[in-house]
């Protein structure tokens, strides 16, 4: 695997590989890598001659400088992961060399709803920040193809709207979302989980299952209610569950009106926030 940090070192590299006419794959990942990113680099490996992976903590997604402080850094264990998996690339930089004095990254996109619903109600300007890194690195990368997992479902809609609105060269491939054998989606803040709210953390995708064989039977409505009373359990706080239309994001009243149909959640489960959602339709 080769491991660049610098922009310069890796477009040489990229470069010399589309000139031989080979296909890049792309996921961008903020480290503390698991199973769930790994499934990405798998699916582009298939799909592609040469996979890239970044590894990049970006700080302007985060408003909250004490998220940013937490975040887990795991480098050596995500190279050994990367390099079992034969991934070709990991690009592995420094914040100067993904914003450089004198390069304005901001993106001046019409989101309409899609940044401020769900997540962006509680996590103002962290959409802003994350389609910000995403098309920096894709100018970067200049991949075909770019990997992006199911489970942060807003994230995904949103850049698939940039690359739309900015008509970039790259294809989006959703993945699914990987799961552990008792349903909890993966992640890297399950680790900070207590044994005890772990084993109870299953309500998460139980409820969405439940509201997955309810749709067209019940209303919206009645299913998101009955998801929010699911979770007035001790140690969990839910903050929404939603049934929302897949493409715009905003709520869906009468299931026969849209045809992707998704539920989205985030529920803190003692100290750790997790979010989950479920295509229903």
């Amino acid at each position: 695997m080769y491991l660049f940090k610098r922009v310069s070192d890796l477009q040489r590299y990229i470069s010399s590989q589309r000139e031989q006419q080979k296909n890049i794959g792309f996921v961008p990942t903020m480290g503390a890598l698991h199973e769930g990113h790994l499934t990405l680099i798998e699916r582009s490996k298939s799909e592609n001659d040469i996979t890239v992976c970044s590894i990049f903590v970006n700080p302007t997604q985060f408003n909250d400088k004490k998220d940013l402080d937490k975040y887990p850094r795991t480098t050596a264990n995500d190279i050994s992961l990367l390099t079992q998996k034969g991934t070709e690339v990991l690009f592995l930089p420094p914040p100067i060399e993904v914003y450089p004095k004198g390069l304005d990254t901001k993106l001046d996109l019409k989101m309409g709803q899609l940044d401020k619903v769900l997540e962006g109600e509680f996590r103002p300007g962290h959409f802003e920040g994350m389609a910000q890194v995403v098309k920096r690195l894709l100018d970067i990368v200049n991949p075909h193809h770019l990997y992006m997992g199911q489970k942060d479902y807003q994230q995904l809609t949103i850049v698939r709207s940039m690359i739309k609105q900015l008509d970039l060269p790259v294809k989006l491939v959703m993945c699914p979302i990987k799961r552990e054998a008792d349903g909890l989606a993966m992640s890297s803040r399950n680790v900070r989980l207590k044994p005890d709210i772990r084993r109870q953390a299953t309500i998460l995708s139980q409820t969405l299952e439940k509201a997955k064989a309810q749709i067209g039977k019940i209303s919206p409505e009645d299913i998101q209610k009955e998801a929010m009373t699911a979770f007035d359990i001790p140690d969990f706080k839910p903050e929404y569950f939603r049934i929302v239309d897949g493409i715009t994001l905003l709520p869906v009243e009468d299931a026969s009106q849209s045809e992707e149909i998704v539920a989205c959640t985030a529920v803190w489960a003692g100290e750790v926030r997790l979010i989950d959602n479920m295509i229903l339709k």
